[in-house]
């Protein structure tokens, strides 16, 4: 497809969520992919015009960029599917779906994929109970928020507590998870393809808001040098993941392999980010894909409906 009939492009980013700021990271280097292979490509962030201002102003295709709520969680794409525009990743359900990392997890585990055990919290739980049935350390974060933002590793009973209010201001709805010990690693999707791993090494094992986006600490290797037969099969079990949620387009699976070679799926993110320290990109120039060429395979797979 040539540039020009993608028509008048609309690229998604900034709103109204808590990682605005990391969707304008996203969104600009985006917007400067498309620019540069000829697309006629413009910046329309939600929280500064209104949404069907996309109909009036005539674009014909959106590349959603939109990170957290109201960007990732299936709100923006229904309503462009009622403008009747395509726009980019997955549709309605998926992504509602895996914007909610609790019943993310009950739909992997009704499909038999491996995903850490959990337990809801709310204000009146046990939480020493909630300690002695998954262990310690454990990791509490709020389920529809992205980018590590309200996550907390507790490492006594005594911080669980305080983890829990942290992520209850972000979200009522909160999971406790046990923490996965071994190598962090992410599976990238492209279109029907997983694309090579990336292993992740944070300093001190933690990659948060700060690690991920905003310091030069996190070492990220690609190739993630774990053995053939297990990255093979740790990027079939991601191409199921994603599909048993229904996403489509691209996407991202979030993997932890324990030392003992078994490995267990964390979450799914339908609008990964594209800034310079991001995943997706990582993974795909591995196969030989240069970012504004990945930036135009996805917008290729833009659909309505």
């Amino acid at each position: 497809m040539t540039a020009g009939r993608f028509g008048k492009v609309a690229v998604l980013m900034g709103g109204t969520s808590a990682e605005r700021e990391i969707s304008l990271l996203s969104g600009n280097a985006v917007l400067a992919a498309l620019m540069e292979k000829g697309v006629d490509a413009h910046a329309f962030d939600p929280a500064v015009l209104p949404l069907w201002d996309i109909k009036r102003q005539g674009f014909e295709r959106a590349f959603i960029i939109l990170h957290g709520r109201h960007g990732e969680d299936g709100t923006v794409q229904g309503a462009l599917e009622m403008m009747g525009i395509p726009y980019t990743g997955s549709g309605v359900m998926a992504s509602a779906l895996s914007m909610d990392k609790w019943r993310t997890k009950l739909v992997w585990l009704a499909a038999g994929l491996p995903t850490p055990r959990f337990r809801l919290l709310t204000p009146d739980s046990d939480f020493r109970a909630v300690v002695d049935d998954l262990g310690l350390p454990l990791i509490v974060k709020p389920a529809r928020e992205g980018s590590s933002i309200g996550v907390t590793k507790v490492h006594t009973a005594n911080e669980l507590g305080a983890a829990f209010e942290l992520a209850y201001r972000l979200d009522p709805l909160v999971i406790a998870e046990e923490f996965a010990v071994g190598q962090e690693l992410t599976a990238a999707v492209l279109g029907r393809d997983a694309l090579p791993l990336v292993r992740i090494d944070a300093p001190e094992g933690k990659y948060d808001y700060e690690n991920k986006y905003f310091t030069d600490e996190v070492r990220y290797l690609c190739p993630a040098g774990i053995r053939p037969e297990v990255e093979a099969a740790i990027r079939q079990v991601a191409l199921q993941a994603f599909d048993v949620l229904g996403c489509r387009g691209w996407g991202r699976a979030d993997v932890i392999l324990a030392p003992d070679g078994r490995f267990t799926l964390l979450e799914m993110n339908t609008a990964p980010g594209m800034t310079g320290h991001s995943l997706v990109p990582m993974a795909a120039r591995a196969a030989g894909i240069g970012f504004p060429d990945l930036v135009v395979k996805i917008l290729e797979g833009a659909a309505s409906g």
